[in-house]
C-alpha cells in the first residue's frame, strides 16, 4: 500500500482533511439545500393535493347544482304551464261575462229603442189625428160657411179625438 502512496504521492492528512470538508460540504448542502428543497416539495405536493381535492368538491358541487337547476327548471316549467293555464281560465270567463254583458246592454237597448219607436209612433199618431181634426175642422167650416158655436168646435174636436 505504501508503493501506492508513494506512486500516486497520496498524503493521508490531505484525504482526511478532503473527508472532513466533504463531509461540512454535505452537512452545509443538507441543510441549506436539500432539506429546504425536500420541505418546499412536500408544501408543493400538499398544495397539489389540496387542489385535486378541491377540484372533486367542486365537480361534486357542480353536479348537484346542476341536477338542482334541472330539477328548478321543470318545477318553474310546471308552475309556469299551470299559471298560463288558469290565466286562460280566467280570460275565458272575463270572455263570457263581457258577452254576456254586452247581449244584456244590446237587449237593454234594442228595448229602450222599441219604446222610444212606440213613443215617437204614439207622438205621430197624435200630431196627425190633430192635423186631421184641424182639416176636418176646415173644410166643415168651409162647407157650413161660419162658425156658429164655439162649444159646437170643442165638441167635435173631442169626438173627433175619441175615434
Amino acid at each position: 500500500m505504501e508503493s501506492i502512496i508513494s506512486t500516486f504521492h497520496i498524503d493521508w492528512k490531505i484525504i482526511i482533511t478532503q473527508a472532513i470538508n466533504f463531509g461540512v460540504v454535505f452537512v452545509v448542502l443538507y441543510f441549506y439545500a436539500l432539506k429546504p428543497l425536500g420541505k418546499l416539495m412536500k408544501e408543493r405536493g400538499e398544495k397539489i393535493e389540496m387542489g385535486l381535492s378541491d377540484a372533486k368538491k367542486s365537480n361534486e358541487l357542480l353536479q348537484k347544482a346542476t341536477l338542482e337547476y334541472d330539477k328548478n327548471t321543470i318545477k318553474l316549467r310546471q308552475i309556469s304551464i299551470d299559471a298560463q293555464k288558469e290565466l286562460q281560465k280566467d280570460l275565458e270567463q272575463l270572455r263570457a261575462k263581457n258577452l254576456d254583458r254586452i247581449k244584456m246592454d244590446n237587449e237593454q237597448w234594442t228595448k229602450k229603442r222599441i219604446e222610444q219607436m212606440e213613443i215617437d209612433k204614439k207622438a205621430l199618431v197624435e200630431g196627425a189625428k190633430n192635423e186631421i181634426v184641424s182639416l176636418v175642422m176646415l173644410a166643415t167650416e168651409k162647407l157650413l160657411g161660419a162658425k156658429n158655436d164655439k162649444n159646437f168646435d170643442e165638441k167635435v174636436l173631442q169626438e173627433l179625438k175619441d175615434l
